[in-house]
């Protein structure tokens, strides 16, 4: 399978956040911080960092800067006060 640099740049941007937040992903463990890239705009791909904790939004909000450190734009969904979405998107 081929993919496109846009697509090729959102994989290493979650092999990125998958090392720096490794502590909220514990093999046989339930996962605090899940990574997904949703493909389905192909022109617009997303990586969607779907947290799941008590105090999500300090994490969510230490994933965001961390992502736009790293050129993402970032926008967030809040499910629920323990369920919040981060989309990061790249250029």
């Amino acid at each position: 399978m081929t993919r496109s640099p846009p697509d090729r740049s959102l994989t290493d941007l979650a092999d990125l956040v998958a090392e720096h937040f490794g502590d909220y992903r514990q093999p046989d463990e339930f996962n605090q911080l899940s990574l997904v890239i949703d493909n389905s705009d192909p022109e617009h791909s997303t990586l969607v960092v779907h947290i799941d904790r008590e105090q999500a939004a300090d994490l969510a909000g230490r994933v965001e800067t961390f992502l736009r450190k790293h050129g993402a734009q970032t926008r967030r969904e809040r499910h629920t006060s323990t369920d919040i979405h981060v989309l990061a998107t790249l250029d």
